[in-house]
């Protein structure tokens, strides 16, 4: 970002690098979209009206001002350039000399390193996951971001006691996901869209409980689901507004219908809040009639996988064994790096919209 709060996206024409020891180079063939992506790529709020082209066909660049009020939240990037992307998947196309990353030359893996929108990429052996034959990288380029949040808030649910959870934003590629993934351990889940549509999307995925927040009954029904499932724990990508807030009542509101008797201080059951997302930028609203036994909080996925040390490879083996099925991600559509930084496919990309992912192919020219 420059100094005069306008953002640049550009291509860089670097060395192929060469691999450590340790290493290996990876010609990257699939990297997925990410909401996560687009937080870096595009910083928290940039003016789509603003978008300009320039450069070349090969190196285009694309300007747009940042607004005002979000200049705060991207102060540290000022002058830095930032490569972008989380995970993908690719061929091994070099190694270095150590026997591991030796033993994965010519193979296909999958990798979450960063800086994944790239042709190439130099990538620790220890930190790649070979793809089984049959599945393409296109398959594989989404196997850690998603499917280990997924498993993250479920195992974070176990952990702290809780046995059913909400999830907002439901209708995303994650929120599919995690509807799978529930139905299949038997965890009680409650989804929150905005769209009648999303409701039929979750629906059509086998999901029991979906409450539209545009609907004259959502409070009803959010009431009626978590008084349902008992859930007391909920993932909330939205952030801004009163949606937290209503989650906590209505958990609140389901704990004291089974209360034997009245508290002054609400329920001493506990109720928490992740938020792990930010797609609306307003402030976080707390209307305090939940009692006193609640929680809001941050949840990040690398901070979970810290915390969950060597139970990761078995996470890590769950994911590849249902990586067609309970963890399969779909794409609307494939863009090459140069697409990326078309005014047309930025403006549709940068939406987020559902059913709407896409999916870079770094060596492909379109």
């Amino acid at each position: 970002m420059k100094p005069s709060a306008e953002l640049e996206l550009s291509l860089a024409r670097v060395e192929i690098p060469k691999p450590a020891p340790h290493e290996v180079l990876v010609r990257i063939d699939a990297a997925p979209i990410h909401p996560s992506d687009l937080a870096l790529l595009l910083g928290p709020a940039f003016d789509p009206t603003t978008v300009k082209s320039a450069g070349t066909a090969e190196l285009p660049i694309i300007t747009a001002k940042i607004h005002e009020k979000a200049l705060r939240l991207v102060a540290g990037r000022v002058g830095q350039a930032m490569p972008v992307g989380n995970e993908g998947a690719g061929l091994v196309v070099e190694a270095g000399a150590d026997p591991k990353a030796q033993a994965l030359l010519g193979k296909t893996v999958a990798f979450a390193s960063g800086g994944t929108y790239a042709q190439y990429r130099c990538i620790s052996a220890a930190t790649c996951i070979p793809l089984p034959e049959d599945i393409s990288a296109a398959q594989g380029a989404a196997s850690f971001v998603n499917p280990l949040t997924a498993l993250g808030m479920v195992e974070t649910m176990r952990a702290e006691g809780h046995r059913a959870l909400v999830h907002t934003a439901a209708a995303s590629s994650l929120g599919q996901m995690l509807v799978r993934l529930c139905e299949k351990d038997g965890v009680p889940l409650v989804n929150v869209v905005r769209k009648d549509e999303q409701v039929k999307i979750l629906r059509d995925l086998g999901a029991k409980y979906v409450c539209n927040s545009s609907s004259p009954t959502f409070r009803t029904d959010l009431n009626e689901a978590i008084a349902a499932t008992g859930a007391t724990i909920a993932f909330d990508a939205i952030a801004g507004g009163k949606l937290v807030s209503l989650i906590l009542s209505a958990m609140e509101t389901a704990l004291n219908s089974k209360a034997e008797s009245y508290s002054r201080y609400g329920s001493s059951t506990h109720k928490q809040v992740y938020i792990y997302g930010m797609l609306d930028l307003a402030p976080t609203e707390i209307t305090r009639d939940f009692g006193l036994a609640w929680g809001v909080g941050g949840w990040l996925l690398m901070p979970f996988l810290q915390k969950m040390g060597p139970g990761v490879k078995t996470l890590h083996q769950r994911v590849g064994a249902e990586l067609t099925t309970t963890f399969a991600t779909s794409y609307a559509k494939e863009i090459s790096l140069a697409g990326m930084l078309q005014p047309a496919e930025l403006l549709s990309y940068a939406q987020r919209a559902t059913g709407g992912k896409v999916l870079v192919t770094p060596n492909k020219m379109a």
